[in-house]
């Protein structure tokens, strides 16, 4: 994977955006395709990464691990790995997480919505 230059163009207009638009800022956190899903799941109670792992059956280890790194490293989710054999790792939605809830539900209603064609215009 190709590293993010810091000081390209777009990576400066974003700085700029991320304290003036709030779409953009939580765009950032939660704008790869895996994070909203991932934090759907764990809307109801913490999960252990299998259980993550069976609930989105098409994201690979790789992404999945990815995802949950960043999502833990933006103070979303909290990950607590117990020192046990085999390993015990679980995931929990922090309070910022939690806060997110209404947001992804309202995602979740409109998408159901537009599949329902609710929204064509005649």
């Amino acid at each position: 994977m190709t590293a993010i230059k810091p000081s390209s163009t777009i990576q400066e207009n974003k700085q700029q955006l991320l304290g003036l638009c709030p779409v953009t800022y939580l765009m950032e956190r939660i704008g790869a395709y895996w994070k909203p899903i991932i934090l759907y799941h764990l809307f109801t109670g913490d999960k252990r990464y299998s259980e993550l792992r069976r609930a989105v059956p098409a994201i690979t280890e790789k992404v999945l691990i990815q995802q949950l790194k960043q999502l833990e490293a933006d103070g979303l989710v909290t990950r607590k790995a117990l020192p046990v054999v085999p390993p015990h790792v679980s995931y929990a939605l922090t309070r910022s997480g939690r806060g997110l809830m209404p947001v992804i539900e309202a995602m979740a209603q409109w998408s159901f919505q537009e599949q329902a064609g609710l929204f064509k215009e005649s």
